[in-house]
């Protein structure tokens, strides 16, 4: 079956969302149960003012169509559950990635004062006591509504020491080894809520520090990621105000009392919900699909051939067949969706949207894409042959023909110098080069955040890169994975265990295995095409003190003496050719910076095999050691791998716009 055209199948636009996350004191805080009915109010006035201005954003965007709000919340007793409430009632989806699974998280955030009423509320039992009874309701109510992400893998431990301190409530130690877990089980929830939001909304005293996971620690992490605050000051809250950076933190308790900054949170909702700079996102509805390269545009890649693996049929067909997006699922993305379907627990909805969602527009992307740097990379490389073959296509009539004979080989060199012009013009009106870039971006991106969503990770907003010419790559993967949101599910030691596995066999090794040979076969054509320019300049050299020396004996009368006159023409072609063809050479070798590329990818692969030799470690570890924060953060390393070598290879190839080779 043929498909010419399947930008609808491969790229359509993702459900537009804002994600919101929120946090702030719990009940007991003296300051939020002093103004409690009052933040609840100014609570729902911001929901309701987020509400419009996104209605009013996505109305004027054709960036997608729009997929709703969702609030991010621990679901802990305070502000955590009024923000649920409050959403609930605006029709807002929520997502809860809850620091423990959900009997526990609600054992602890019930706050107990025995161990029997503990035990009760982890086994559905009742609860003698009326006030845990009434909050263990209200966060059972919730959380039956809601998205719940449950990581769950160091319960167990967690349990015990929850026990031993509600068995010893005097204990300093047991109470300790319970609050610092806690803390950084709070600290790991925060941190998935904060790589899902667009915008964190904080309620805080301003004063208050707390603990790592805590109301300001929270606030601090989000605004480090490039995530605006919306600060509903908890002592004033009435007044809320925008913050942008961490340092604005410092001396915040003095902060004069503003208007609410509706003109400031209008900026934010935008640039969610709108890519920045030059707006393209539309572009990809226009992509033609090819299922395979042009015959056209192979000489990049048989430069890379010829020099690089020399000897291995070097003339070779270079034809190219791309996988079609309706086949990856199936094809090559087969074993990393069974893989992924086959992991302990796993929200079935995950792998289900990974292979629609993810590697559809990834096959569609990187096809694109590919036959996009032939263009490009191709038609700069011909350019460079182009250009040395009309130069000595323009004097060969010197050796070969007479000055009557001229106008054939001057015929020739205007055909050749015409076919770069054309060149030329094609690719800067259809835009090879920033087109191969945008959906080399997007083609990337997707590639490795399979991990990512399974994880229910993500790249914080404010952490994604940006293009010369605006984000509209980055917003549409950010949106088109975002729109996925968190798994349904509990996180366990044998699940990690299995992501981890699974990390290294489908992403890992192969890619690490990918650049450690991209590097060889660069370095080998940096080096032979050297040699080659090399060559052609000592034969350059050679041929024009042959030349000497035949004058020199002419001269001298040991030589006949027309034989100057007779080969000058002869000598005058090949000093023209050999340097005109290293030239060429030279030109190539600039501009395809096999080193540096070379050099990328070499990095990239030594990088990716440090995060093997890291997971080896892990599953060779006992599972009450492999938490979620660790294999996590593996896969937040593999993505920094593959950001970075985007970045550098956006710098190399950056400012290497199509143009003719002079």
């Amino acid at each position: 079956m043929r498909h010419d055209d399947v930008s609808d199948l491969g790229l359509s636009n993702p459900a537009a969302y804002l994600d919101i996350g929120i946090t702030g004191h719990r009940s007991g805080h003296p300051v939020f149960s002093a103004n409690h009915d009052r933040i609840a109010e100014s609570l729902s006035q911001l929901v309701i003012i987020i509400a419009q201005l996104a209605h009013q954003e996505v109305q004027t965007t054709d960036a997608g169509k729009r997929g709703g709000i969702r609030l991010h919340s621990l679901l802990s007793y305070g502000t955590d559950l009024m923000g649920a409430h409050a959403a609930i009632a605006q029709d807002w989806a929520v997502h809860a990635p809850l620091p423990f699974g959900r009997a526990l998280n609600l054992a602890i955030n019930a706050q107990p004062s025995s161990v029997s009423d503990m035990e009760a509320l982890l086994s559905g039992a009742a609860v003698s006591d009326a006030v845990t009874t009434e909050r263990a309701a209200e966060i059972t109510a919730i959380a039956d509504q809601v998205n719940v992400f449950e990581l769950a893998e160091q319960d167990i431990e967690i349990e015990a020491l929850y026990r031993a301190h509600l068995t010893a409530p005097d204990d300093e130690p047991a109470e300790q080894a319970f609050a610092a877990i806690c803390s950084d089980r709070a600290a790991m929830a925060a941190r998935v809520m904060v790589e899902h939001s667009d915008m964190l909304i904080g309620i805080w005293d301003g004063v208050t520090r707390g603990a790592i996971g805590g109301t300001r620690h929270t606030i601090e992490a989000a605004l480090e990621h490039g995530i605006p605050v919306i600060w509903i000051d908890a002592r004033n809250p009435e007044r809320w105000h925008v913050l942008r950076a961490a340092e604005e933190l410092a001396g915040i308790a003095q902060r004069p009392s503003s208007t609410q900054p509706i003109d400031a949170l209008k900026a934010v909702v935008t640039n969610a919900l709108q890519p920045s700079g030059e707006t393209k996102q539309t572009a990809h509805g226009n992509e033609k699909w090819r299922d395979k390269s042009s015959l056209l545009f192979q000489a990049y890649r048989r430069v890379e051939l010829l020099f690089g693996e020399p000897g291995k049929r070097p003339f070779r067909s270079l034809r190219q067949n791309y996988e079609h997006p309706l086949q990856i699922a199936s094809g090559s993305g087969a074993p990393m969706l069974a893989a992924a379907t086959a992991l302990p627990g796993v929200d079935p909805l995950i792998p289900a949207r990974i292979a629609r969602d993810v590697l559809k527009p990834f096959a569609w992307a990187d096809g694109v894409s590919t036959w996009l740097s032939d263009a490009y990379r191709g038609g700069m490389v011909a350019s460079f042959f182009l250009s040395a073959f009309a130069i000595i296509g323009g004097i060969a009539y010197l050796p070969f023909a007479s000055v009557d004979q001229k106008w054939g080989f001057a015929a020739f060199e205007f055909l050749l110098l015409a076919m770069i012009v054309a060149i030329f013009f094609t690719g800067k009106r259809l835009r090879w080069h920033e087109r191969w870039f945008e959906t080399r971006r997007i083609a990337e991106y997707f590639r490795h955040s399979p991990i990512l969503l399974l994880l229910g990770a993500a790249r914080p907003a404010g952490r994604w890169p940006r293009g010369a010419d605006g984000n509209w790559p980055e917003h549409y993967v950010r949106h088109a994975l975002r729109s996925i949101g968190l798994p349904r599910m509990k996180v366990t030691p044998a699940f990690l265990r299995g992501v981890l596995a699974l990390m290294r066999d489908h992403h890992v090794v192969p890619q690490s295995r990918y650049h450690r040979e991209k590097a060889d076969r660069l370095k080998r054509a940096q080096h032979n095409l050297d040699r080659t320019s090399e060559f052609l300049f000592l034969l350059a050299v050679l041929s024009v003190a042959i030349y000497l020396v035949i004058e020199f004996g002419a001269g001298m009368g040991w030589l006949a003496h027309t034989l100057p006159h007779d080969v000058a023409k002869t000598f005058t072609f090949l000093g023209v050719l050999f340097p005109t063809m290293g030239g060429a050479f030279a030109g190539v070798h600039y501009f395809g910076d096999f080193e540096r590329f070379a050099a990328i990818s070499a990095i990239t692969a030594e990088k990716l095999s440090d995060v093997e030799t890291r997971i080896g470690f892990l599953l060779n570890a006992p599972d009450s050691e492999i938490t979620y924060t660790r294999v996590s953060g593996l896969a937040h390393a593999i993505d920094d791998i593959v950001v970075a070598e985007i970045e550098n290879w956006q710098a190399v190839f950056g400012g290497k716009h199509i143009t003719v080779p002079v």
